[in-house]
């Protein structure tokens, strides 16, 4: 059996596939709570300094939309790859139809 088609490997696939997901989300996430941090306390230091704190939040805002933007756009890439190639497996491994002899016009 192949691996699309609930083959052996198909759980492993599957749990490897959610693990990735887990923890791509969770890095993002941790990345994003960071980079939140250190913008509060880098705004908190700069003692009302408007224009340095508009820079610093435009920084990053930026960075968060950025990260969150590009994990979001392979993982899309990466699910749409994975459905054709589950859906060309099933199309392979489909067996074909037997094909009707055509009438002969004599008959």
């Amino acid at each position: 059996m192949s691996k699309g088609q609930g083959g052996p490997r198909s759980g492993e696939d599957s749990d490897l596939e959610r693990a990735r997901a887990r923890y791509g989300l969770l890095a993002v996430v941790l990345s994003n709570l960071a980079i939140v941090v250190v913008t509060v306390v880098g705004v908190w230091q700069l003692d009302g300094d408007k224009s340095v704190i508009v820079g610093v939040l435009t920084a990053s805002f930026t960075a968060v939309s950025s990260m969150t933007t590009a994990y979001l756009g392979i993982k899309a890439v990466s699910n749409t790859a994975k459905s054709l190639a589950q859906t060309e497996a099933t199309r392979r491994d489909r067996p074909q139809q037997p094909q009707l002899p055509s009438q002969t016009a004599g008959s």
